[in-house]
């Protein structure tokens, strides 16, 4: 009789035999697999043949006592690694999280999180304690399984997929340039002065600097264009070494500004074209330690 069925209408080999083969190809030994999960030999590779009649595929290439994965096993053995990693995070996860212990990941854009949201979290540790923080950099495509985050911070227009959006605050744009620069020959006085300066273009927002000329209704002609820089603490170091003029949000820049390590120009703050949100995966909005800190933070912005 096979070890395989089908379970609930899915196609779905039986657990055993996926356990089974995943420690077999882990270990490349029948042997080794067997002492793992606590069975005879002869067991771990009836379990294998049931899976290779059910899928109707060979999985290994058996050449004495010798075994190697096909084509088809590597696919498949990296499919079921990738899903049994998935189960056995999940359930450390619900273990560790009675009472609302755990660890909390939290993936967050490099810049916001230094300047805002680093500074907040030892109050949130303060008051809890019992739940560990991993925090990560994200800015990439939003996939809470692949980057195993249980809640982001991103900025944008509170579109993304399976997930809670709660906006956390809009953002002020405005330009900036180092006190060296506003020293030299050019100095920054009036829109049009901004033609003998390179701007600084942000990778991941390349339409800023239209939007800001179109708000102020100035001129864009002959600008000169600086280096394309992806994160936000790369552009403010770039702008207070001279390295040409830059746009960006005003709360992130206070303090360089108040320092002099950074000049604004002009007195213009526009609004940019979307805001900050905190982002919960739907898959984990009701986990303890998740609710306290969403809770936490949205108390933050009262």
């Amino acid at each position: 009789m096979k070890e395989c069925k089908i379970v609930r209408g899915r196609l779905l080999p039986s657990l055993n035999a996926i356990r089974t083969f995943e420690a077999v190809a882990r270990h490349n030994s029948f042997t080794r697999a067997a002492e793992e999960l606590n069975v005879t030999q002869s067991a771990a590779s009836r379990l294998v043949r049931s899976l290779e009649e059910y899928l109707q595929v060979a999985l290994f290439t058996r050449q004495s006592r010798r075994i190697e994965l096909t084509d088809q096993g590597r696919f498949y053995n990296t499919l079921l690694r990738d899903a049994l990693d998935l189960i056995e995070a999940g359930t450390v996860e619900l273990i560790s999280s009675k009472e609302g212990k755990g660890t909390l990941s939290i993936g967050m854009l490099p810049t916001f999180g230094t300047r805002w949201l680093l500074p907040r979290l030892p109050t949130f540790q303060e008051q809890h304690p019992e739940i560990d923080l991993n925090i990560v950099s994200s800015d990439g495509e939003l996939d809470f399984t692949k980057e195993r985050i249980d809640v982001a911070i991103r900025f944008g227009h509170g579109n993304w997929t399976d997930a809670i959006i709660d906006p956390l605050m809009s953002e002020e744009i405005q330009v900036v340039c180092s006190p060296k620069l506003m020293a030299g020959k050019h100095p920054i006085t009036s829109y049009e002065a901004l033609r003998f300066h390179r701007l600084i273009r942000h990778s991941t927002r390349p339409n800023s600097w239209e939007h800001w000329f179109r708000s102020v209704g100035a001129h864009r002609e002959d600008l000169q264009w600086g280096p394309s820089i992806e994160h936000f603490f790369m552009i403010i170091q770039a702008a207070i070494a001279g390295l040409g003029v830059a746009l960006l949000p005003t709360f992130l820049i206070e303090e360089d500004i108040r320092t002099g390590n950074l000049i604004a120009p002009f007195s213009d703050r526009i609004s940019g074209p979307g805001a900050y949100y905190l982002v919960t995966s739907a898959a984990k909005s009701e986990l303890p330690r998740v609710k306290t800190f969403r809770s936490w933070l949205l108390s933050q912005l009262a």
